[in-house]
């Protein structure tokens, strides 16, 4: 009998092996952590942004320590609503400190997870003279390098795709050649590419981009979705497979009861990321200036649905279920 036993521990444990072996993994700051145990998750947050521009930016116009006694309590007070997870979005050359992140997290224990990208909105402030010269396939060998080694020496890894391009029709070469940089990397790495973006008729754009690639637009996040003003686009973009991301809940809630009441009743719901886009240590400003809070969707936005027929399963589905899936969609 004891045999049988020992027979079915063991076939127990390789199957569970076996399970294991096939989840997802994604990088944070501090380790990598299987996609399903992302928890309660915020897909679009900052902690440090420095708007001085791609020519100017330094880690000497901060000190790491007044940042982390800054935004600490704020990640404190979050972590109170079950926040598990959470992704910052400021990309290179605006301030992105993979070290501090990491320092955030240890002393949280909030998951944070960093980025590779570049960000050639607002006329190219933000992009350094390199992005220019070079071809996308060479912008995206940076990347796949610092997914492989680290950011910036650090070791530390992304564990997402940040760009952003300019409201322009047709896009602009080198935002173009950035989306098309962001494809590279994808193939060649599995991350989910984010672009800051805003409407449609400039998101449809970067989608068929990588849609000439061969790329899933299941793989493409449409950040700043809040600004279609045809939600129609938004089941275009949801039967297209694209994520449908409604992120600057930190400045207030007009622009969105509305659009996740037309997701719900139209059925798209489960191709909709939500966040505050909130934050952050501004080093042009005196003490970091006012940081915005992580708490509207939490405090504001809940009740304010709940009223509208919203109810625990979905939200289960928009801070959890979907984050899972458009993170473990490689």
């Amino acid at each position: 009998m004891k045999y049988f036993l020992f027979f079915f521990v063991i076939i127990g444990f390789a199957a569970c092996k076996k399970q294991e072996d096939k989840s997802i993994f994604i990088h944070s700051v501090t380790d990598s952590i299987a996609v399903e145990h992302i928890g309660l998750t915020l897909v679009h947050e900052h902690m440090l942004v420095d708007f001085i521009g791609a020519d100017s930016v330094s880690p000497d116009r901060y000190n790491r320590d007044e940042v982390i006694a800054k935004v600490l309590p704020y990640l404190m007070e979050v972590k109170k609503y079950s926040v598990k997870t959470i992704f910052d979005c400021t990309p290179s050359y605006l301030a992105k400190d993979p070290l501090l992140l990491r320092e955030l997290s240890e002393k949280s224990g909030i998951t944070l997870i960093t980025n590779i990208g570049f960000y050639g909105a607002v006329g190219g402030k933000y992009l350094p003279d390199f992005v220019f010269e070079e071809n996308a396939a060479q912008l995206a060998d940076r990347w796949i390098s610092e997914y492989q080694n680290g950011i910036d020496q650090t070791g530390i890894k992304p564990g997402f795709i940040k760009i952003s391009v300019n409201e322009e029709d047709p896009l602009l070469e080198v935002d173009a050649k950035l989306v098309r940089a962001a494809g590279i990397t994808h193939e060649n790495t599995g991350l989910l590419i984010y672009s800051h973006t805003g409407t449609w008729n400039t998101a449809k754009q970067e989608v068929e981009i990588l849609q000439k690639m061969g790329i899933n637009p299941s793989s493409f996040v449409w950040v700043h979705a809040q600004a279609e003003q045809d939600f129609q686009n938004y089941i275009t973009a949801a039967q297209l497979g694209v994520w449908i991301s409604l992120d600057g809940i930190g400045w207030g809630l007009e622009e969105y009861e509305d659009r996740l009441v037309f997701a719900k009743e139209n059925g798209i719901l489960e191709h909709v990321l939500i966040s505050h886009d909130a934050g952050w240590f501004d080093p042009s400003k005196p003490d970091g200036g006012d940081f915005v809070p992580f708490t509207n969707i939490f405090e504001k936005l809940m009740p304010a649905l709940n009223d509208k027929g919203f109810d625990e399963a979905d939200w289960r589905l928009l801070l959890e279920e979907n984050p899972k899936r458009a993170f473990g969609n490689k």
